[in-house]
């Protein structure tokens, strides 16, 4: 894909637009992104002035990029470590990029003298300064836990390096009839099939495309997820409908390797594709909500609940470790809140 960024002044705010021909993909994928948004002047897309959209669009960071040899030695040691533990990929490049930022704003400092004070200064002249997000200081919180616990000499004290305060947000649910719209939308079996077996099944979007014919078990009525998020296997029911949604799938697009494969045999389904296909539906049912996929996951585990499935079995099926992540479908049930009548109604 040709695409052109660069750092602009847009109504008196530093942002970084974005100029390429027109393009559903890219579109899809700049639209996920926190305060992107579109100028109609400009007649390019434009988005926070950050450290990770300029990271995200190769555009040359605002200071020095790089850490100290000390501190490049000390990631590359740090990345062998998570290595070893068999961390995911993910997980390795997330925390080695947290720990990199780190280091390369105290570059000029040895690593055995940060201290605490030093994280707090970090967070304040570095993060909040580039409205960095409360998800990417944590994430460098964990970093900086994980890899402070693996060396010996610092005057970092672990216990004492605290969280950003957690924003109450409660997940994004839709009505049972919106999700039959979105559902029904395509006339693809395969994009009809993918949509239906998320929300069939709560499933992660990573979970759904790392899915293979033998994962589908028939006979028993369950889907078998191998490896899912934290390494743990589980299992979820399969209805009978979505069953014969994917026998009708399975009889026309014949899958090799994976259950959903993309334009290569062997090969499973792109998730940005994925993600299009969800957007194309809402434009096709006319629902204006920026819905995502996980919502659908979101939507799962509030319908369980409304139908009077117990809470630590909708734990087990969303592969939560904790009920309290779980807990927070309470929060979004209508089913109680419904009932509740208004004082406003006996006026």
């Amino acid at each position: 894909m040709n695409w052109e960024a660069k750092i602009i002044t847009h109504k008196k705010e530093k942002r970084i637009a974005v100029y390429f021909e027109k393009n559903a993909v890219l579109i899809a994928r700049i639209k996920q992104i926190d305060g992107a948004r579109w100028s109609q002047t400009l007649k390019a897309w434009h988005l926070p002035d950050t450290e990770e959209n300029r990271i995200r669009f190769k555009i040359k960071p605002a200071f020095h990029s790089l850490p100290s040899l000390e501190g490049i030695e000390q990631i590359e040691k740090f990345k062998q470590w998570l290595r070893s533990k068999r961390y995911s990929q993910s997980t390795l490049s997330t925390y080695c990029d947290a720990l990199k930022s780190f280091f390369v704003f105290y570059r000029e400092k040895p690593i055995a003298e940060i201290n605490n004070d030093d994280v707090i200064i970090y967070n304040n002249e570095y993060i909040l300064k580039n409205n960095l997000s409360a998800s990417y200081q944590n994430q460098l919180t964990n970093a900086l836990k994980l890899y402070f616990a693996t060396i010996r000499e610092t005057k970092i004290e672990i216990d004492k390096i605290h969280r950003p305060k957690r924003s109450k947000v409660l997940p994004n649910v839709l009505s049972k009839e919106e999700v039959k719209l979105i559902l029904e939308a395509h006339t693809n079996i395969k994009h009809k099939t993918m949509l239906s077996l998320i929300y069939s099944c709560g499933l992660r979007c990573g979970e759904l495309l790392a899915l293979q014919p033998v994962h589908i078990d028939s006979k028993r009525n369950i889907v078998l997820l191998k490896n899912a998020k934290g390494k743990k296997d589980r299992i979820v029911p399969l209805s009978p409908k979505i069953l014969k949604l994917l026998r009708e799938y399975y009889t026309v697009c014949k899958p090799k390797t994976y259950l959903f494969e993309g334009q290569f045999a062997g090969k499973p389904y792109d998730s940005r594709s994925l993600q299009l296909i969800l957007k194309q539906a809402l434009v096709k049912v006319n629902i204006k909500k920026p819905v995502t996929l996980h919502w659908l996951r979101h939507s799962y585990a509030t319908h369980l609940l409304e139908s009077g499935t117990d809470l630590r079995y909708i734990q087990e099926l969303l592969g939560h470790n904790s009920s309290k992540t779980t807990e927070i479908y309470t929060h979004v049930s209508t089913k109680s809140i419904q009932q509740i009548k208004s004082p406003f109604d006996d006026l």
